[in-house]
């Protein structure tokens, strides 16, 4: 179809559209892939510039175009589509965008224009996902990890079962994947040749920011601390030390941070997590129960929560609230304003059953050991110059 005007376009987009199983995907991106070494057809790592989530149909209307006219069958009762980009599928896509050549906004046009400029053979793929289901590709993994880094989707929010059996351990160097067997095998002359790459890590995930710029007032400290697929909100602060938020995992408003915020813990805006605080992860002693902690909490050093708290509350320094921790309660009266909907008619609680309560404050009793519960009386602040 020659398309010339903006009503040629929305016209083709609908043509399309109609076709018979079509399906509008959820999400979509153009991505630069990193190839193995050894398995050049393996994908080590995905990079999108810009993602879409729940928008820009068309834009994904013509590229799928682009492959069915060449012959190629997508499978639209799939949960997702990987499509290695030939420079005539991007040049197909920017005919189709004629009409908004001289307009500037128009995301997807520049990703595509800036693949046309540093087109390589089989360095370029769209990736798409049809439904939200485990992923099947490195690349969909990838597209899944920037939704909830770039904070287009919530954290815990997307099926990522699956993500770590899809992704191969390689060494990293500047950001870049290397292949553990591309390095034995080449070893000798590698380090005889003096060109051995200084490797940072080995892990499945690349780091947060080799992928996401935060915003303004943002800061991350060390690099390290920060696995792609978390999600900063603004303002949050992660300290070097004992730091470390994993993928799924992160804020959703000014934090400071100084201890770990495992995989799958969502932490509230104004929350302070102390240096070698430890927020438990599904994988580590919650019987599968994703923790958040609420607004203007905080978690003195070297505590250890493992049930989900409310807004308000305070772990002391050096204790560990599980959820079969024996805890003492005090000032019933008072937390049961906070709290109307629950019933404090009891003396002594397991952690778990005081689940998502406000303005708790737990602490030690330094003559007994019992662990106490009472009414949070502090009020948390993060200094503000700091976020």
């Amino acid at each position: 179809m020659d398309i010339k005007t903006k009503d040629d376009f929305l016209q083709f987009i609908k043509q399309i559209e109609q076709k018979k199983g079509y399906k509008k995907p959820i999400a979509f991106g153009v991505a630069v892939l990193d190839k193995g070494q050894l398995n050049t057809e393996k994908t080590l790592q995905a990079r999108f510039a810009h993602i879409n989530f729940e928008q820009n149909y068309g834009s994904a209307a013509i590229l799928l175009e682009s492959f069915m006219q060449k012959g190629q069958e997508i499978d639209f009762n799939s949960s997702e589509f990987v499509g290695v980009l030939e420079e005539k599928d991007i040049d197909f896509a920017l005919a189709c965008f004629e009409p908004f050549k001289d307009e500037e906004g128009h995301l997807n046009i520049d990703v595509l224009k800036a693949a046309k400029k540093h087109f390589k053979a089989n360095e370029f793929a769209f990736v798409c996902l049809f439904e939200d289901k485990e992923p099947r590709s490195v690349e969909s993994v990838y597209l899944k990890l920037y939704l909830l880094s770039s904070k287009k989707a919530p954290l815990r929010s997307l099926n990522l079962n699956g993500a770590f059996g899809l992704l191969a351990n390689v060494a990293w160097s500047d950001d870049k994947p290397i292949e553990l067997e591309y390095l034995r095998k080449n070893e000798l002359e590698l380090k005889f040749s003096k060109t051995y790459p200084k490797i940072d890590f080995v892990d499945k995930f690349p780091r947060f920011l080799a992928h996401i710029i935060p915003e303004d007032n943002t800061r991350v400290l060390d690099t390290a601390k920060v696995r792609m697929g978390a999600s900063l909100a603004a303002g949050t602060t992660i300290m070097p030390g004992a730091a470390y938020v994993n993928f799924n995992a992160g804020t959703t408003g000014a934090c400071m941070v100084e201890g770990r915020i495992s995989s799958s813990v969502v932490v509230g805006e104004g929350s302070d997590v102390g240096g070698g605080a430890s927020i438990l992860g599904v994988l580590s002693g919650t019987s599968g129960n994703a923790i958040s902690v609420g607004k203007a909490c905080l978690l003195g050093a070297n505590s250890v929560t493992g049930i989900p708290l409310g807004d308000n509350c305070i772990v002391d320094a050096g204790i560990a609230v599980l959820e079969g921790t024996k805890i003492a309660l005090k000032d019933k009266d008072e937390l049961a304003k906070l709290n109307p909907n629950f019933s404090f008619d009891k003396e002594l609680y397991k952690g778990l059953e005081l689940a998502n309560l406000n303005g708790l404050h737990f602490r030690m009793n330094s003559q007994t050991g019992q662990i106490i519960v009472a009414l949070n009386k502090k009020a948390v602040k993060l200094n503000e110059a700091l976020h």
